[in-house]
C-alpha cells in the first residue's frame, strides 16, 4: 500500500510520434535536465550540440570574409548549425538520452547563433541596424538572466512566446543573408515581437521564483 504521505513519482508521457517529432510538448520536461542533476556531457544530443557550437566560429570567418555577406556557403552554414537543434532534440527524444548539459548548452548555442547572424547583418547593412541591436542586447540580456537565475538556483522553463519566437528570430539573418531582403523583415519584426514578449514573461516568472524561494528561507 502506498504511504500517503509521499508523492507517487511522476510518469514520463509515451513516446507517441508527436511528441517524438516535437510537435506534443506536454507534460513536465525530463527528470534528468533538472536542476542538481549531473551534467552527463557525453550523449549523442550533446555531441550534436558540441558540432553546432564548433561551426559558429565557422559560419563567422567565412560570412565575414565574404564580399557583401552573401555568400552561400555562409548560408548553408548558418541553416545546418539552425536546423541541427532539431536534430538534437530529436535524437534525445530518440534514444531518452536527456542531460542536465543539453538543457542548459543549447539555448546558449540558439542565442550565440542568432548574435553571429546578427551581427554579419550588421556588418554588410543587410537589416535595419536599431532593430539589430534591440535583438542582440535581448540575447545578452536572456544570457546573464539565465546565468543569474541558475547560481540563485531558479529553474526557467522556456515560454509559448519564446519557443514561438525562435524560428523568426534565427530566420531573419539567414534571409537577410539569402538576398529574400523582405521576408528577413517580417521575420525580423516577428521575431522581435516575440521575443520582447518572452523576455517579459521570464523576467515575471523569475521574480515569482525568487520570492518564493526568499520566502521559504
Amino acid at each position: 500500500m502506498a504511504d500517503p504521505g509521499v508523492a507517487p513519482p511522476a510518469v514520463p508521457p509515451a513516446r507517441t510520434r508527436r511528441r517524438l517529432f516535437g510537435i506534443d510538448r506536454s507534460g513536465p520536461p525530463p527528470a534528468s535536465t533538472r536542476a542538481g542533476q549531473p551534467l552527463n556531457p557525453w550523449t549523442i544530443p550533446n555531441a550534436i550540440g558540441f558540432a553546432r557550437l564548433a561551426l559558429i566560429p565557422v559560419f563567422l570567418a567565412v560570412a565575414l570574409s565574404s564580399r557583401d555577406g552573401q555568400d552561400a556557403l555562409a548560408v548553408v552554414l548558418f541553416a545546418v548549425i539552425g536546423w541541427a537543434d532539431y536534430l538534437d532534440g530529436f535524437t534525445a527524444r530518440l534514444t531518452g538520452q536527456y542531460s542536465r548539459l543539453g538543457a542548459l548548452l543549447d539555448p546558449v548555442i540558439d542565442r550565440l547563433l542568432v548574435i553571429s547572424g546578427m551581427a554579419v547583418a550588421w556588418d554588410f547593412t543587410l537589416l535595419p541596424r536599431w532593430a539589430i541591436a534591440v535583438v542582440v542586447a535581448r540575447e545578452l540580456t536572456m544570457l546573464a538572466l539565465s546565468r543569474y537565475a541558475l547560481v540563485r538556483g531558479v529553474e526557467i522553463e522556456i515560454n509559448w512566446a519564446g519557443r514561438l519566437g525562435v524560428a523568426p528570430t534565427m530566420g531573419a539573418p539567414f534571409f537577410a543573408m539569402a538576398g529574400v531582403h523582405w521576408l528577413a523583415l517580417i521575420m525580423l519584426y516577428a521575431g522581435l515581437a516575440l521575443a520582447l514578449a518572452a523576455t517579459a514573461l521570464y523576467m515575471r516568472r523569475g521574480l515569482h521564483e525568487l520570492r518564493k524561494l526568499s520566502s521559504s528561507d
